[in-house]
């Protein structure tokens, strides 16, 4: 198991792929450096591994799919997972390796927005785009996240190894985000300074269908891990629309006696009925949930004992 692993998803990344290897190595130098290359079509692996790093592949495109191999192949005491476009500073890894081996936080967020990255950033609505993302989440799901986007984080062993990646693109930070929150881990927040990209790098997240695929992410994990909350709002949205149609009706059959607007009473009762179903769904989803939390933690408990397991074996070696 190493103590530290520096983890970089990479794709196309060859203009700056040795530099960020050298800083890491340069700050850390007791961490094993991994490229994960994504089907790159420049050498960015070969460039990687003259400059000293592991270096191994991911077949499946989208860096969803390459967290998902690198949480499932790596075994540290800390991972550090950042993007190989040096525009994070590796001086940040140090305090933030120390969060988590030293104060025992489950994830650690390299916050860029309350440094340079609104001046830094060149990209058309990027700026405004993560403080939607960061307001929706905090918003929904009562959290203080500072940067929910960001390239820079730091992982204990036990959010690694009990984190499902589901998502297949840039919507796993947003995952992992609302995983931590959800699930009371603690998340912690370092400043980092951020750099826009050098010349000739070219971004891979565009902005418009990957903006819109972040807030599905979001509004689907909120359906998934607010079930209560989701599905009451669909219902009082279908009461109050059943509210102001019937009044009229209601009015109109006490001063007639009669029901002119059979269609329209006839939707109220739908409207009603579907109401109270959404209602009774988010309640058994919401004990479906109470269970998975109740078995989740089990898995965090095996989880930790697998881990102190593998740590008194290296010792003992």
């Amino acid at each position: 198991m190493d103590k530290i692993a520096v983890l970089i998803p990479c794709y196309n990344e060859s203009k700056t792929i040795a530099k960020v290897v050298a800083d890491w190595k340069r700050e850390l130098p007791e961490a094993v450096i991994y490229v994960y290359d994504n089907n790159s079509t420049d050498h960015t692996d070969e460039l990687a591994r003259r400059a000293g790093a592991v270096v191994r592949y991911e077949p499946c495109q989208g860096k969803g799919a390459v967290v998902r191999r690198m949480f499932r192949e790596i075994d540290a005491q800390c991972y550090i997972m950042v993007d190989g476009d040096d525009t994070y500073p590796a001086e940040a890894g140090r305090e933030m390796a120390e969060a988590v081996l030293c104060h025992q936080a489950d994830m650690v967020v390299g916050d860029r927005l309350s440094s340079t990255y609104f001046t830094e950033n060149k990209r058309r609505f990027h700026n405004s785009g993560n403080t939607v993302v960061r307001a929706s989440i905090n918003h929904l799901f009562g959290s203080d996240i500072r940067d929910v986007m960001t390239g820079l984080r730091a992982f204990s062993y036990l959010f690694v190894k009990t984190f499902p990646v589901l998502s297949k693109g840039f919507e796993i930070e947003t995952e992992m985000t609302i995983h931590a929150v959800d699930k009371g881990m603690c998340i912690k927040n370092v400043i980092v300074s951020y750099r826009d990209r050098p010349e000739g790098s070219v971004s891979k997240l565009n902005t418009l269908p990957d903006g819109i695929r972040v807030l599905r992410t979001i509004f689907r994990l909120y359906k998934d891990y607010r079930p209560v909350r989701f599905f009451g709002a669909v219902a009082a949205v279908l009461f109050a629309l059943a509210t102001v149609f019937f009044i009229p009706v209601m009015a109109e059959y006490i001063r007639t006696g009669m029901v002119p607007n059979f269609p329209t009473l006839i939707v109220c009762g739908y409207c009603v009925i579907v109401g109270f179903l959404s209602w009774f769904a988010g309640l058994i989803l919401q004990t479906l949930i109470q269970k998975d939390r109740q078995a989740f933690e089990f898995r965090m408990q095996v989880c930790q004992d697998e881990y102190t397991r593998k740590l008194g074996e290296e010792s003992v070696g």
